[in-house]
């Protein structure tokens, strides 16, 4: 697949979650969960497509999954869930925006290390770390709905 095509599929997908938790949605597990998936899938397609890497690369790749995983989780924690309808809602706040904000400039940082220790370009595609965020995201808000009592949102019929 096209690089350019596939950077431009992985950020409408991200910009169309941001806005729609921005302004409040129902939760529902497919709607959480089914987005980081997808940008996990197609991250480790890349990865496994890249030529030339080494032990010390999928160190590296290793340590920058559980990274992405520890700081969505940090993010998933700011995100107000809540009932509305009888069912769970969530909300980014202005938490969440700032702890994204510190998030990226981690995750920025890591790579920089990265890349000067040496680890090749090819085992860092950027829809494999937007995903494991969100999917850490997804498992925090998951876990703190599945402990709220309140029901998931039904899926929405399309």
């Amino acid at each position: 697949m096209n690089p350019w095509l596939l950077a431009g599929v992985v950020a409408v997908v991200a910009v169309v979650v941001v806005v729609k938790r921005l302004a409040g949605e129902p939760l529902n597990v497919r709607d959480l969960f089914a987005p980081p998936l997808v940008l996990v899938g197609i991250g480790a397609w890349a990865l496994k497509d890249a030529r030339g890497l080494g032990g010390a690369d999928y160190v590296w790749v290793a340590a920058g999954l559980l990274l992405g995983v520890s700081l969505g989780v940090v993010r998933g924690m700011t995100i107000h869930v809540f009932e509305k309808e009888g069912v769970l809602w969530q909300r980014y706040t202005a938490r969440t925006f700032a702890v994204l904000v510190g998030s990226a400039l981690i995750s920025i940082g890591f790579a920089m290390l990265a890349s000067r220790m040496g680890m090749h370009p090819q085992a860092r595609p950027t829809q494999l770390s937007i995903g494991v965020g969100f999917l850490g995201e997804a498992l925090a808000v998951g876990a703190r709905g599945l402990t709220s009592g309140i029901p998931f949102a039904p899926e929405r019929k399309r």
